[in-house]
């Protein structure tokens, strides 16, 4: 069974016991509700609860915690002969996935029969050959090992998948009728509901801070295992960028360096653009335009952060790429040899930064008490004087939160960068040349034919982890500042 159809059932069943519930409790009243001790509702609450609540519980470790248990146990059937020299265990649990699924798929579509790709005697060569003709097979050459590896491994799946729907249903219908049982007239509905309800919203919080451990996690593990395979000295002080698809990635140069430059570049172009004309159009809407004025300009800026990215890097590659080429190209100035280049994407970006400039630091403006700038105005001070001195240096740590979000919004962008700046990883301070950035080449590593647990494919986590990391860098030091100039005016 699926996992959506399993989702739909639980609920199937958590209404169902939500009508029973409800039901019940007014029949052991004979149907005057003024004798129960909660409102009707909750009666069916609690069962509805019960049943869903513990249910996808169970559902959500098990999804967690099957992989590992699975992993732990596939993992000890590879002998130590098949790990081959220059691979790892990681390569070859990620050549037994593969295979797996490529299995599961060609029975799935009645390519190949479910004995023959279960049965452990069968020959590889020849379920091998099923496989490519079913389109089904990645790798140049399957082992025996891992082909009975990755049989094991869609057994423990499919069982494990079973099982799990099982339990699930199990503890879904005892929940109802655990709900249904205690449904009584003396029964503290409401108090049982409520604090459920005090523990799903907890639980919900929770779910931010944990999403965040796992993201982090996942990032861990996966740069540690490419730095198992690739010098962690190499990575971090290379000054190539060259990744090699043969083979396991051996030959790859890896060098971090200059697609860190191109990062940094690109969004300090961006940003350059940005946070003058955002502070500047949020001063003049907070502090100098009519209320007509401000209530056309606001949401016409707020449009800007709308627009998809696809549309400003469509807008880097067609119009402002050939109008910069234009001026500075072999036409103009000489200095651009093609539309694609660190000043072309910097101003796109920029363009796209100004609403989450502008608006929030608008917002952070009109946040200062009135009480500063009359007490301003009765010193003699002037508007612009009052602005200057008073305003936005009150201001000041929310602006900065402001720019710190257009800077790290800058950092993660993708697809302007690779319409408007192009593929190059260079060190050069030239503007006008072709440069790419971190992100970009997160994608471009994760995309294609190598090998997923190849260094080549791998060090996106390692780029993914080094970026976590320069973000975090970046939130410490503008969290100083906030604190330090917010000490100033409390």
């Amino acid at each position: 069974m699926s996992l959506f159809w399993l989702v739909v059932i639980v609920l199937a069943i958590a209404s169902v016991g939500y009508v029973a519930g409800r039901a019940r409790a007014l029949a052991s009243v004979g149907g005057d509700m003024r004798d129960l001790h909660s409102l009707p509702s909750y009666y069916g609450a609690n069962v509805a609860m019960k049943a869903a609540v513990p249910a996808f519980l169970i559902l959500v470790v098990w999804l967690l915690v099957q992989p590992f248990v699975i992993h732990a146990s596939i993992s000890g059937m590879i002998p130590e002969d098949a790990v081959q020299e220059g691979s790892s265990l990681g390569l070859v649990m990620a050549e037994v996935r593969r295979t797996a699924e490529g299995l599961e798929n060609a029975v799935a579509s009645g390519q190949m029969n479910e004995d023959f790709a279960s049965n452990a005697r069968a020959d590889v060569n020849d379920i091998t050959a099923r496989l490519k003709e079913a389109g089904q097979i990645v790798t140049s050459r399957i082992t025996q090992p891992v082909m009975r590896a990755a049989q094991s491994y869609r057994v423990m799946v499919s069982a494990g998948d079973l099982y799990m729907t099982i339990v699930v249903l199990l503890a879904a219908i005892a929940g109802a009728l655990w709900g249904i049982r205690e449904t009584t007239h003396e029964f503290r509905a409401r108090n049982t509901v409520e604090r459920g309800i005090r523990v799903i919203l907890f639980s919900a919080a929770l779910i931010a801070v944990l999403t965040t451990l796992g993201i982090v996690l996942s990032l861990v593990f996966n740069t540690v295992e490419f730095f198992r395979l690739y010098p962690a000295m190499d990575f971090f002080f290379g000054l190539t960028w060259s990744p090699s698809f043969s083979g396991r990635g051996g030959s790859s140069e890896l060098g971090i360096l200059p697609l860190l430059w191109g990062t940094f570049y690109i969004s300090f172009v961006a940003l350059a653009v940005a946070v003058p004309v955002g502070l500047f159009a949020a001063v003049y809407l907070s502090e100098y335009a009519g209320s007509k004025f401000r209530a056309v300009a606001k949401p016409m800026l707020e449009i800007l952060a709308g627009i998809p990215t696809i549309v400003y890097g469509l807008f880097a590659l067609l119009t402002v790429g050939p109008m910069l080429l234009s001026v500075f190209g072999d036409d103009g100035l000489g200095i651009m040899k093609a539309g694609t280049a660190v000043m072309t994407a910097g101003l796109v970006m920029g363009i796209m930064l100004i609403p989450f400039v502008s608006s929030l630091s608008d917002d952070i403006i009109n946040a200062v008490p009135q009480a500063m700038r009359d007490g301003s105005y009765g010193l003699g001070a002037t508007k612009s004087e009052t602005v200057k001195q008073v305003v936005l240096p009150a201001a000041l740590p929310g602006i900065v939160g402001a720019i710190l979000l257009a800077a790290s919004r800058a950092i993660g962008e993708t697809m302007i960068v690779v319409l408007g700046a192009g593929a190059a990883a260079r060190l050069s301070l030239n503007p006008f040349e072709a440069m790419t950035t971190v992100t970009a080449k997160i994608v471009s590593q994760l995309t294609g034919d190598a090998d997923f647990a190849s260094p080549v494919a791998l060090v996106a986590f390692a780029l993914g982890m080094t970026l976590f990391v320069v973000t975090l860098g970046l939130n410490i030091v503008a969290l100083y500042i906030v604190r330090k100039y917010r000490e100033q005016y409390d």
